[in-house]
């Protein structure tokens, strides 16, 4: 790969940070997010390095017959991810607040079972339960977890995957929308993990997957409900790593970039025009191609699962990568509002 020549580089008005004699470390590691069309930086200045190995690699989780739940089972994400967890045989609980989109998600599951040599692959023997549910109401979710338990049995695998995000600027927008955020994306994940727990220590084996977001990683300009949800939702995946390792229970945490889903249209009738902009040179992901990836991480026991290029280089250098990207950010925002 060409590095761009120290002409070209001293011609671009970097701030200092980048002018300390940094630039060829941090140029390596910036991702191609950057490369917004109507604020365009030189190909030349953001060499593409060779794809980063998987840390920490372990023994694989057999998903046959195990016994999954998801929160935000629905729809989106967490249905993906059922689907694919159905195609190696999982047991299914997926729990949500529409009864109508947690009837439609099992009837489109039970049909691709039913589908003759999907994939080599069919589980027709598998069981799934639906349950509606509130996440944002300890109680609820308490009981709905309790009747899975007791209809297919303990929980080997839990995945949050249930989240709301109200974009908007943070002078406008009412208390209740960060209170409401907090308490679906981060006590509805509090409150699954708090009511499977016992079930997998008493088994003293499990696996919880959280999912966070890019922006758990880094404030996005217009997301002040959201982006603190996240972060808190890493910090509590990152504390639960250590204290549940000893008793045989793994964690992860899932770093999805932007996805096709019902959520990221509804974020986009509120979001402000400075964050459709910044989001905008993000490369859009299905609801799928994530799964895929939540799947994979899952079966090779990681505790960081962060699909594609960009949020591998985010999820692992995001200190070192933050001076410049909110440099970019207030480029962007600077732009559109002239």
């Amino acid at each position: 790969m060409e590095w761009a020549s120290c002409v070209e580089l001293a011609s671009c008005q970097f701030p200092p940070y980048f002018r300390a004699g940094r630039m060829p470390t941090l140029l390596l590691f910036i991702p191609r997010l950057t490369q917004h069309p109507r604020f365009p930086i030189p190909d030349s200045l953001f060499p593409v390095p060779y794809s980063l190995p998987q840390l920490g690699a372990r023994s694989q989780m057999t998903l046959n017959q195990q016994h999954a739940i998801i929160t935000g089972g629905s729809s989106g994400i967490g249905k993906a991810t059922a689907k694919l967890l159905a195609q190696k045989g999982a047991n299914l609980t997926l729990i949500a607040r529409d009864a109508a989109k947690l009837e439609q998600a099992k009837v489109e599951i039970e049909g691709m079972r039913s589908q003759s040599g999907f994939k080599g692959t069919t589980h027709p023997q598998a069981k799934i339960l639906t349950i509606s549910a509130d996440v944002s109401q300890q109680i609820q979710v308490e009981a709905g977890i309790e009747q899975a338990i007791d209809q297919i049995g303990p929980a080997d695998l839990l995945i949050t995957s249930a989240g709301i995000a109200y974009p908007g600027y943070f002078q406008e927008l009412p208390i209740e929308v960060f209170e409401q955020t907090m308490a679906v994306n981060y006590f509805g994940s509090l409150y699954a993990i708090k009511a499977v727990l016992p079930s997998m220590v008493e088994q003293h084996k499990g696996h919880i997957v959280l999912l966070s977001s890019g922006a758990g990683l880094i404030g996005i300009y217009g997301y002040t409900p959201y982006s603190p949800t996240k972060f808190a939702l890493r910090g509590l995946a990152e504390s639960l790593r250590g204290e549940l390792k000893p008793q045989g229970i793994h964690v992860s945490i899932v770093y999805p970039p932007d996805t096709d889903t019902p959520q990221l249209e509804a974020e986009n009738k509120t979001k402000p025009l400075e964050t459709k902009m910044i989001t905008g040179s993000a490369e859009m992901w299905s609801a799928t191609a994530v799964a895929d990836q939540i799947v994979r991480g899952i079966e090779k026991k990681q505790f960081g699962i962060m699909p594609g290029f960009e949020m591998s280089l985010l999820g692992r250098f995001h200190s070192l990568l933050a001076p410049g990207l909110n440099w970019y950010f207030d480029r962007i925002v600077a732009g559109t509002r002239q």
